[in-house]
């Protein structure tokens, strides 16, 4: 994969081979072996060009990147202490990144004061609707294709209501 997604485009098994025999000597037969293989996984679609097949990545590095780190993440107990050590282990260079991508998330509600009625509004609200093939199809999760069920917003606001019911009866609760 790191080589279909290094190229950004539609590859044959001839590119990937001739690019990876310069670092270590490789058979044809099992570079074609292995992006059958991920063809069949639904990693790379494949389109004939005469007799040979020209193999894209179906998926960004990021998307399926992402989609890794949300597998583990849902798959604790307490995601909640699974973030703090994560983020213990993030060089300064990551925490900068993330928080950048915090900050595009959220867009401009989030220079609004915390504990307004924007900010909680913007918390509420569904992120951006993300490819849908960021879940390779035999990543837990899905197909690629499937998308999760419910609304995120709402899921946040009854995990609140859950924390402090006060919340949940129209009350303030912060």
């Amino acid at each position: 994969m790191t080589r279909v997604w290094k190229w950004n485009r539609p590859v044959t098994v001839r590119e990937v081979l001739e690019d990876l025999q310069q670092e270590r000597s490789i058979a044809y037969t099992t570079v074609m072996t292995v992006l059958d293989n991920l063809h069949q996984k639904g990693w790379v679609r494949r389109e004939a060009e005469g007799r040979a097949y020209r193999y894209e990545a179906v998926s960004t590095r990021a998307a399926y990147a992402a989609a890794l780190m949300n597998d583990a993440w849902s798959q604790s107990d307490n995601p909640a202490a699974a973030l703090v050590a994560f983020f213990g282990m993030m060089s300064d260079e990551q925490r900068q990144a993330l928080q950048d991508a915090v900050r595009i998330v959220q867009g401009p509600a989030s220079v609004q004061e915390p504990g307004s009625a924007e900010t909680v509004a913007a918390e509420d609200a569904a992120p951006p609707e993300s490819p849908e093939s960021a879940t390779p199809p035999d990543r837990p999760g899905g197909s690629g294709g499937e998308k999760a069920e419910g609304n995120p917003g709402e899921k946040r606001a009854e995990m609140r209501a859950e924390k402090n019911p006060a919340s949940a009866e129209g009350g303030t609760g912060r």
